[in-house]
């Protein structure tokens, strides 16, 4: 069992009244808690200077057991959602499979200082845990992208670590790269979850293992795992490169690339179900839908 430094999670839920609460997750329970100035949300714990102690500062209500009548939320607020490409080998090799015409600039992005950086998603568009992702109607060739997702402060100060899955369209981006926005960004592109495990200080990235499995009518399609140590650049490097000329008065997620890729003869199909567990955090699930 690995040890990691000091950690909580936190993360967004609808309770029996249909209100969606914050809470903190102990003990397979979730302890709504009672918010108060200058922490109304979600968003303003994480911009806390120590959103560990800013949460333990707060009053909870009756905790309610984690079963399968939770009713997960992503835990997000008004942040915007962004993604990393290109930053392991494994995502090189993939995007330059897709095309002839992409396989120059995508080798250029890997070898570069500067990182390839997109807008991923707004709010609207993210699912949480047991909630669905989406696989566009217009598309032929669809993959999830498990990944490491770092959650930043609007000091832009990586406060968290949460699981993503940042959906893509290879068909699309194949057939030009100009068209990655939309490979990328539609309704439910973007899975967050289950919770946000907040650090006090980060564990090393190759002790971050990433576990991708994907389940159809009860069967394993897919099994593949990797290690965040696998990345060509490191967690500090993306953000430094996200902040320039750059600001988040709400704070960010940001997706740090997909070391995993299911090859060219393999696409989701609706009703396929996408697990994915990250070392440390925990495990996002999401059944797939199309149209």
């Amino acid at each position: 069992m690995i040890g990691y430094p000091t950690a909580m999670n936190v993360t967004k839920f609808t309770d029996a009244t249909g209100i969606a609460r914050v809470a903190k997750v102990q003990d397979n329970q979730l302890a709504p808690l009672k918010l108060t100035t200058p922490f109304g949300s979600l968003a303003g714990l994480l911009a806390a200077e120590n959103p560990i102690a800013a949460i333990d500062s707060l009053e909870t209500d009756t905790p309610v057991p984690i079963d399968d009548s939770i009713r997960w939320l992503p835990p997000i607020d008004t942040q915007e959602v962004w993604a990393a490409g290109v930053t392991y080998k494994r995502s090189q090799t993939a995007r330059m499979e897709e095309s002839e015409a992409a396989a120059s600039c995508y080798d250029q992005v890997y070898n570069a200082d500067r990182p390839e950086l997109f807008f991923k998603a707004t709010p609207h568009r993210v699912s949480g845990h047991n909630q669905p992702l989406r696989i566009r109607a217009d598309a032929t060739w669809n993959v999830p992208e498990p990944e490491v997702t770092l959650v930043l402060s609007p000091a832009m100060k990586i406060v968290g670590l949460t699981v993503g899955n940042d959906m893509s369209s290879r068909d699309i981006e194949g057939e030009n790269p100009l068209y990655l926005p939309q490979a990328k960004c539609y309704n439910q592109c973007a899975g967050l979850g289950p919770w946000i495990t907040l650090f006090d200080t980060l564990p090393p990235s190759d002790q971050i293992g990433i576990d991708l499995k994907i389940d159809r009518s009860g069967e394993i399609v897919f099994d593949q795992q990797t290690s965040a140590g696998q990345m060509a650049r490191t967690f500090d490097d993306l953000v430094q490169w996200l902040a320039r000329d750059n600001t988040f008065p709400s704070g960010a997620f940001l997706m740090t690339g997909t070391g995993i890729v299911p090859t060219t003869e393999f696409t989701l199909l609706p009703g396929d179900i996408v697990n994915i567990t990250i070392d440390g955090i925990g495990t996002l699930s999401n059944t797939i839908v199309q149209g």
